[in-house]
């Protein structure tokens, strides 16, 4: 830290008179309100408002509500002048930030994904919208010369608040923007991907950040956390060994993770925490945006979008995807991801061409909204921003690319006169780590990180086309279509697309990293087999019997250029990103250390595949 200040006010100090002058300003130009605001069974909700001196015209109001605080507490300034926010200060913007229920400053009991409850009927009946809806009706009539437009915006935890504030029906509410949402935390957020527990981000965040942690009541402290030893995260997760052993250092007072560890499927409890249940007749305004690589809630805003698409086709919804991992959207640098670069400052574009316009169009009507359009794509690879009429796009061809013998991969399947097939055993023991370095913290950078490391090993199967003699572009969701045998009852598959860099690809000066021949990692998702005809009623594999596996990816938008080669990786452990499966058709959240076993696993060629988005 010391380190970072010296660099901030010696080596740059235009920086930091920047930053001295627009604090300065904030604070000569905004006041300070704490408040608290009653929701309608009683509760009383902390608030910070920051509010424009300048009286000449009335200013909206924009609102983020959020579990992790809305300090700093009494006198001192939030430091939206570090941030891009500080653009919304100068529009004149009533800034708003509000500690939800049951977190930090605000009373009642908090619920890690609090169900949408559309009927409601008492004034004990309240969800995440009803103490939006509260909230917002407080604001319009206590706060002095506000214009009456209120938009609502937040990302990841706050993505999800603002998704709900959506559904809250409130008139003075005009646009909301849900940025990376938790939406489905069974399916693809967080916390499960297609039903396995992503056990790094879970434990991570639930036990050792201590999210789940009860607040009993207001308090400016942050919760119990749990300190996980060590710094080599792969040997401090396998050593825990099976979940029960994480479930005991969780001991009673966690209940969205004892809730996971009983719901092993899909189920009621699940479908009532899905957001999208309640995306329905949507009134304002709708922007949804994410990253490309975003590690935690990818899966939130594509899908989140989708719904808004097809269960309120009515409303005005816009998405925008960039090449970012999560949140980066909102930082001073969209330049690149670990070491694949984007060709331009992403995240500035966005900001000015995109967020900023939205909400002054509808908070403040001013501008226009004709460049922006329904979906806005960042596309990897030829680092280039496209636009289209709606996504995915009426010019994808669905197109099947097949897994062949000695490796290759074609678009022209090769029928061999008897099946044949690539073996691999999986050791549950041994499995294959998502990312190269030792570390701790899960990293972000894993999502375009180079596979060579993977590639190396006996239980990872590699495949690859020539090299392209033509670009091609996928724009859309992946599937995978595996005819997979295995010699045990339960299996994971792991499918990752690469692209391959050619041979004279240069070093950039400044990433210091051999960049000839890169893999990088394009897209990658992981399925339960036992989940393979339905995540609410899952089924045993018969050893040794040829059987289909087939599930969906998160949306790509790549463009693989001539000279490059596609890869595709198969394998059955992705560690500790992935919690281990025993191999065997258990209940995996009850089961032994000893229920963990090897298992041979065989792709067969020809009849397996990866079904492309291709852009004609």
């Amino acid at each position: 830290m010391k380190k970072l200040y010296f660099l901030v006010y010696f080596l740059f100090p235009f920086l930091a008179f920047a930053q001295n002058a627009d604090s300065t300003w904030f604070v000569n130009n905004y006041i300070k309100k704490e408040v608290t605001i009653p929701m309608r069974d009683g509760v009383k909700l902390f608030t910070s408002v920051y509010q424009p001196t300048d009286q000449s015209e009335k200013h909206p109001i924009l609102i983020t509500r959020t579990p992790y605080s809305c300090a700093p507490y009494g006198k001192n300034f939030r430091p939206y002048w570090r941030s891009f926010m500080m653009r919304y200060l100068k529009e004149g913007y009533i800034i708003v930030i509000q500690d939800i229920r049951g977190r930090w400053m605000s009373e009642g009991t908090f619920e890690v994904v609090r169900p949408f409850n559309p009927n409601k009927k008492t004034n004990k009946d309240i969800d995440e919208a009803s103490d939006t809806y509260d909230t917002i009706d407080w604001l319009v009539k206590n706060l002095d010369n506000n214009n009456g437009k209120v938009g609502v915006s937040g990302i990841s935890f706050p993505g999800f608040y603002a998704t709900e504030a959506a559904l809250s029906g409130h008139p003075a509410l005009k646009a909301v923007s849900p940025q990376a949402p938790v939406t489905d935390r069974f399916f693809g957020d967080d916390d499960h991907h297609n039903g396995v527990l992503f056990l790094i981000d879970a434990f991570g965040f639930h036990v050792g950040y201590g999210f789940s942690q009860p607040h009993p009541r207001p308090t400016t402290q942050p919760a119990k956390t749990f300190d996980i030893p060590g710094m080599d995260n792969y040997a401090y997760y396998l050593k825990m060994g099976a979940l029960p052993n994480f479930t005991k250092v969780t001991g009673d007072s966690l209940a969205f993770w004892s809730n996971m560890m009983n719901h092993p499927n899909l189920d009621a409890w699940w479908r009532e925490r899905d957001a999208r249940s309640g995306i329905k007749n949507v009134k304002p305004a709708m922007l949804v945006v994410g990253g490309l690589f975003d590690a935690e809630d990818g899966y939130g805003t594509w899908n989140t979008y989708q719904a808004l698409v097809k269960q309120s086709p009515a409303t005005s919804s816009k998405l925008v995807i960039g090449p970012w991992y999560h949140g980066q959207w909102a930082s001073k640098d969209g330049t690149h991801l670990g070491n694949i670069e984007f060709g331009s400052n992403t995240a500035d574009w966005y900001q000015n061409n995109i967020e900023i316009p939205f909400f002054n169009y509808y908070l403040k009507g001013k501008g226009s909204l004709d460049s922006i359009s329904k979906a806005t794509i960042f596309f990897s690879g030829e680092n280039k921003w496209r636009k289209f009429k709606e996504w995915p796009s009426a010019d994808v061809v669905s197109t099947p690319i097949y897994l062949e013998q000695n490796g290759k991969l074609s678009f022209e399947p090769v029928k061999a006169a008897e099946p044949t097939a690539d073996t691999y055993v999986s050791d549950p023991a041994k499995p294959v780590p998502y990312t190269e370095k030792v570390h701790f913290n899960r990293t972000r950078e894993y999502m375009t990180d180079d596979q060579r490391f993977a590639a190396r090993r006996p239980d990872v199967l590699v495949y690859a086309t020539d090299t392209l003699t033509n670009d091609i572009t996928l724009a859309g969701p992946l599937v995978a279509d595996l005819m997979v045998s295995i010699s045990n009852t339960d299996a994971d598959f792991v499918v990752k697309l690469i692209d391959v860099l050619p041979l004279d690809t240069k070093n950039n000066p400044t990433i210091k990293y051999p960049m000839a021949e890169y893999q990088m990692l394009v897209r990658g998702d992981i399925m339960r087999g036992r989940y393979r005809n339905s995540f609410s009623n899952p089924e045993p594999f018969v050893p040794g019997k040829p059987t289909q596996v087939k599930f969906t990816l998160p949306d790509v938008a790549h463009t693989f250029k001539k000279g490059h080669r596609i890869m595709v990786q198969i394998q059955s452990t992705w560690f500790p990103l992935a919690d281990r499966n025993p191999q065997q058709f258990i209940d995996i959240y009850h089961a032994k250390d000893s229920d963990f076993i090897k298992e041979t696993i065989n792709i067969y060629h020809d009849q397996s595949k990866l079904i492309l988005p291709v852009l004609k």
